[in-house]
């Protein structure tokens, strides 16, 4: 494998980004509410060897497809987002701040019986504490699934490429995956997918599959060995290879945090592209700042080297923040 170092100049940055701005993207699959309460440390309780957390403010964003949507919109990009949430005080809450971020959540089917996903953490002195996950992930049934669908196609026409964020609480089904990969073929648009193996989905096909390591050697079904250098990497290699044959995506690739990425393209030996994060403060989010970057290179005329590269950059820069967090151009194009 041959290690790529390089950044993607400011000048082919400056075009792209221009060029995302013209561009709409449909994200589809499993949204969820994250909740950041934020406070300091100061004893320990007297009840337990735990921290006591002295609360000081909270703070709400989108979660899991929906920060892959609201990734979109931070880096200029019209965003539609397609899922599914309770009839509850979260499922409304999720959807004005979607409306203030710019992302139109028009279409986001809401069902009774059914609960919002909510994910509280708790951050003291720049540290996460504890994570709550109030969540649920019951299966969409056929006709909820047939909706989005529905929905999907719908939105089609003016898409430049879907999104399919899979975080296996339940509205990524197979049906949802077949029927949105056929629709996207006949119209010739890309189809990105965030896969989670836990969900055992049949993702062949798609435009692009985006495991980190630990979803890649499970995809493929395989155990990890020693890590080693990316570019020395025999299970990471093998795993890679197995996944391009078996699930034959048109780009495969894998984040290996620190390692940086690997990007795998049929009749093509990989590519090593080390980590341009500087610091690395909060690493939650960044698959879905990888998986956008990379689709909206795409989207406006980019080679996959060329959006590899672009992504990389985007995870870098938000790595270094803490909490749910996205890029915007002007970070991007300040990146030196």
């Amino acid at each position: 494998m041959r290690p790529i170092s390089h950044s993607l100049p400011l000048a082919r940055r400056r075009v792209l980004l221009a060029a995302t701005a013209k561009a709409r993207v449909v994200v589809l699959g499993d949204v969820m509410l994250d909740q950041f309460l934020w406070g300091r440390v100061a004893r320990i309780s007297p009840e337990a060897p735990v921290p006591v957390v002295e609360f000081e403010n909270e703070s709400f964003f989108p979660g899991g497809a929906g920060n892959i949507a609201r990734n979109v919109t931070s880096l200029g990009a019209h965003c539609e987002l397609l899922g599914a949430v309770g009839r509850d005080a979260e499922g409304r809450r999720l959807k004005q701040i979607l409306a203030t971020e710019g992302i139109d959540c028009s279409d986001l089917l809401a069902f009774p019986g059914r609960s919002t996903s909510l994910k509280t953490r708790i951050i003291a002195h720049r540290q996460q504490v504890v994570r709550v996950d109030r969540e649920s992930r019951g299966r969409l049934d056929e006709r909820a699934t047939e909706r989005l669908l529905d929905t999907l196609a719908r939105h089609l026409p003016n898409a430049d490429a879907v999104i399919m964020g899979d975080y296996a609480k339940g509205v990524v089904t197979q049906a949802l995956v077949d029927g949105a990969r056929e629709l996207c073929r006949d119209r010739g648009i890309w189809l990105s997918v965030d896969p989670k193996p836990a969900n055992r989905l049949n993702l062949r096909g798609v435009s692009l599959l985006t495991p980190n390591r630990k979803e890649a050697f499970e995809l493929a079904q395989m155990n990890d060995g020693a890590h080693g250098p990316p570019m020395d990497d025999p299970a990471l290699q093998a795993v890679a290879a197995k996944l391009m044959s078996d699930l034959v995506p048109a780009l495969l690739l894998i984040t290996l945090g620190d390692h940086g990425m690997l990007l795998c393209q049929r009749n093509q030996k990989p590519l090593h592209l080390r980590t341009v994060a500087r610091e690395v403060f909060d690493v939650s989010g960044a698959g879905d700042t990888v998986i956008t970057a990379f689709t909206l290179a795409i989207v406006a005329g980019a080679s996959p080297i060329e959006a590899a590269l672009f992504s990389n950059q985007a995870a870098g820069i938000v790595v270094g923040k803490l909490g749910t967090a996205t890029v915007s151009p002007q970070e991007l194009l300040e990146l030196r």
